[in-house]
């Protein structure tokens, strides 16, 4: 799509090559972002307080996928302390997408989770043996999204759950999708939920020390910035380290980019956009809709279509391969650069991959890093590979989206706002913006490119406070979840 462009990116990475970087997007470019510090694991004076006798007993089945269950663990915790309820462990249901029977306890730390809210939450991992036998469906305690809005606020709790909590002594959320909204909501409910997301979800010892050994291999050494937080929250025991940092230089170990190509066909079907794949790429596409997504197949029949070309325009089009390498190339990153790539399969497979390595050749995936035995017990697990992606994303020197509505991408840029200390930098690309950039791809020239891509870049990665309404997981620099020096 972009033949004109990327033989401009290939000759400017060629003379780059051997100077010195004169733009440098491996560092924060705000000196803001390290006035805020974590600390929504600190007790205030207005602080709730563990309450003294529950209510009764909220249980959750979590559906989606690693990230999605992550988010609904969380508000789950909320919801408990609202009510003041006690919360049974989350379960995860099984779904056909995701196809993975993991459960709490095999992707996170029971124990750890229980005792880290233990002043905040009653947490027990079954129900009581007299409740055991109820039928929760048939005594009207089975509440679905159906029965639950979309960011519900408090009062929506109040008014529909409370009553069957008092009245049942149990309430079963099933499903449980983004069902708390961020605002209007109490400072300690928010203060709670960033305790749960970024405090009390620690990964099981064999999910860190997986992810330990492909860091090390992703960086060619042992040591790996051990006195970070960052790495610290998420490797636990695992953290790699090293007797000095030059030490660590001396012997070349590799910063690393990761990337969070989303161009999975699913993603790429469901967004109606035309990649240049012509009529073979259209009738696949559409094929896979009918299948896959019915109830889209379903609302367009019955709304006014809109066109390939206006999607893109509007930015609903997920990059592509050479989008995303063409981005990195104007942002000054040079062809030598090691970038991990996070996600599932790329849709089109090699063929679509090749413009992308052809720019940057050194790109590693956790199955090219990893041996056959070392993934074996993650392989047929899609929340234990994800989380392996999650950890490598996380603890990156950089971390590039293509898509800031991905539930990933959005987890990560949080974890790397909260614990990064002003010194983990995140690229998130204005698809709009980059929409019209791209449009005039046969004629604009690259210093040109480089330019409105960087000011592009540069916009996205400017400290802001979490403005109402805008998810606490994706942006805690708020007072509930990060303090301020």
């Amino acid at each position: 799509m972009y033949g004109r462009l990327l033989n401009l990116a290939s000759s400017a990475l060629a003379e780059e090559e051997f100077k010195q970087e004169s733009l440098n997007f491996w560092e924060e470019p705000y000196q803001e972002a390290s006035k805020w510090t974590p600390c929504a694991d600190k007790r205030y004076p207005t602080s709730l307080g563990k309450p003294g006798e529950s209510d009764g007993y909220i249980m959750v089945s979590a559906n989606g996928g690693l990230n999605q269950q992550r988010v609904a663990i969380c508000n789950a915790v909320a919801v408990a302390s609202l009510l003041n309820a006690t919360l049974v462990l989350p379960k995860f249901l099984y779904s056909n997408v995701w196809k993975d029977p993991s459960q709490f306890g095999d992707i996170y730390q029971e124990d750890y989770f229980m005792r880290t809210l233990k002043d905040d939450v009653h947490i027990v991992q079954e129900l009581p043996l007299h409740l055991k036998s109820l039928d929760i469906e048939a005594i009207g305690s089975l509440i679905t999204d159906a029965d639950i809005v979309k960011e519900a606020k408090p009062i929506d709790y109040v008014r529909t759950v409370l009553p069957l909590l008092m009245k049942n002594k149990v309430v079963h959320f099933l499903g449980f999708g983004n069902r708390l909204g961020f605002d209007p909501l109490p400072p300690e409910l928010q203060r709670l939920r960033c305790k749960c997301n970024f405090h009390a979800l620690k990964f099981v010892s064999k999910i860190q020390e997986v992810a330990s050994l492909l860091i090390k291999r992703i960086r060619k050494f042992e040591y790996h910035a051990a006195e970070r937080q960052l790495d610290k929250q998420l490797l636990g025991d695992f953290t790699p380290s090293i007797s000095s940092k030059e030490d660590y230089v001396e012997r070349g170990s590799s910063r690393y980019l990761a990337l969070h190509l989303r161009f999975e066909e699913d993603m790429v079907a469901y967004s109606q956009c035309d990649f240049g794949g012509g009529e073979h790429e259209k009738k696949e596409l559409e094929a896979y809709r009918e299948v896959h997504f019915p109830l889209l197949i379903e609302r367009l029949k019955n709304s006014k279509p809109v066109s390939p070309s206006e999607l893109r325009k509007l930015g609903k089009c997920p990059l592509t391969p050479e989008e995303a390498a063409l981005v990195l190339a104007a942002l000054g990153f040079k062809r030598g650069t090691y970038i991990y790539l996070a996600g599932s399969r790329i849709y089109g497979g090699s063929s679509r991959m090749h413009p992308f390595t052809n720019l940057y050749p050194n790109l590693v995936t956790k199955e090219t890093l990893l041996t056959y035995n070392e993934l074996a017990p993650f392989r047929n697990f899609s929340s234990r590979l994800a989380a392996l992606d999650f950890i490598a994303c996380a603890t990156s020197d950089v971390f590039a989206m293509t898509d800031s509505g991905s539930q990933l991408s959005s987890l990560v840029s949080g974890f790397r706002t909260y614990y990064g200390d002003g010194h983990a930098p995140t690229l998130r690309p204005n698809k709009k913006r980059l929409a019209a950039i791209f449009s005039e791809n046969s004629s604009i020239g690259w210093t040109t490119f480089e330019d409105r891509v960087r000011k592009m870049i540069e916009e996205g990665q400017r400290v802001r406070v979490r403005g109402s309404g805008r998810s606490i997981y994706r942006q805690p620099r708020c007072p509930e979840c990060m303090c301020r020096s």
